[in-house]
């Protein structure tokens, strides 16, 4: 009996050591995470630009939080329980935001580089 006991506290430790290599069920996958997560700190920098008034995060915010999540075909409770997730995959959540600091400066690099023509075409030479 002592043999069966020990066999299956190891086949239970094997199995739950084995990883598909994924994120579990009901968690949004590496790539799409990085989407959501890159649109969403883009929100965050809109409605930091915006003037701090009393429910004003909210009244602007609300929405602009809502379409994200429409766009990405996901809602704020699948957002948590991802991140929750990949916050216990330190060095996997790391490489993420790596991806999306050079998504979201490439971003603003474009629209300064746009802003910088417009301007130059604005002033009379």
């Amino acid at each position: 009996m002592h043999k069966y006991i020990i066999l299956f506290f190891s086949v239970l430790v094997f199995l739950s050591a084995c990883n598909n290599g994924g994120p579990p069920a009901g968690v949004i996958k590496k790539e799409p995470m990085i989407k959501l997560l890159t649109d969403i700190h883009l929100v965050d920098g809109q409605l930091y630009a915006i003037q701090q008034t009393p429910d004003s995060l909210y009244k602007y915010g609300a929405n602009k939080y809502k379409d994200v999540f429409k766009k990405h075909h996901t809602t704020e409770d699948i957002l948590k329980k991802s991140l929750k997730y990949y916050s216990t995959q330190p060095e996997l959540m790391l490489a993420m935001y790596d991806t999306i600091q050079k998504r979201v400066q490439f971003k603003v690099d474009s629209v300064t580089k746009i802003g910088t023509k417009k301007l130059k075409n604005a002033v009379p030479q």
